[in-house]
């Protein structure tokens, strides 16, 4: 690893622990989806041009409400790909913009993306009067935190015997 891991979030695998098979990885990967999480592990479509996405569940029925009302205007994704030689998951983040319409999450047609590597982490709690009883109380509650994301992918990763490559420039 390279004297710039820290600021790609690259980690090393763990010495001492027996490399996975790239399709033990996968099932390892995947299998950190949990109902609760804010966020899913998928198969990458072709488009895509990788092997795994991580993303904020934004367009999930589930969660859509949440982040309208928190007023969240990005999607964030994590791309993984298989480096079988190196023993690695290269990854690379991506955000896009979103619009919100009548409560629906849209991607906008703005031109405003990044790709690379992000660390952010924000949180918002709301109170307010409810109009028909005017009772005081909390009404959402939020945080995003990039490494809710990435933190369980590393693991994972290092559980299997691979390193974590965080790609900020080039190619996947």
């Amino acid at each position: 690893m390279g004297i710039l891991d820290w600021l790609t979030g690259s980690k090393p695998a763990p010495s001492g622990v027996a490399r996975e098979s790239v399709a033990k990885l996968r099932q390892r990967l995947l299998a950190v989806n949990r109902p609760t999480a804010p966020f899913k592990v998928r198969e990458a479509t072709k488009k895509e041009g990788c092997d795994l996405v991580a993303e904020w569940r934004i367009v999930d029925a589930k969660w859509y409400e949440i982040f309208a009302k928190a007023g969240i205007k990005r999607v964030f994704k994590v791309l993984m790909k298989f480096d079988e030689a190196k023993g690695e998951v290269r990854a690379v983040d991506e955000e896009w913009e979103v619009e919100w319409r009548a409560g629906v999450p849209t991607l906008s047609a703005s031109a405003r993306a990044s790709r690379g590597q992000s660390w952010e982490k924000s949180f918002e709690t709301v109170y307010a009067f409810d109009e028909e009883d005017l009772s005081f109380g909390k009404i959402y509650s939020y945080k995003f935190d990039t490494r809710e994301i990435k933190d369980p992918l590393v693991e994972a990763a290092h559980a299997g015997g691979w390193g974590w490559r965080g790609v900020a420039f080039g190619k996947l």
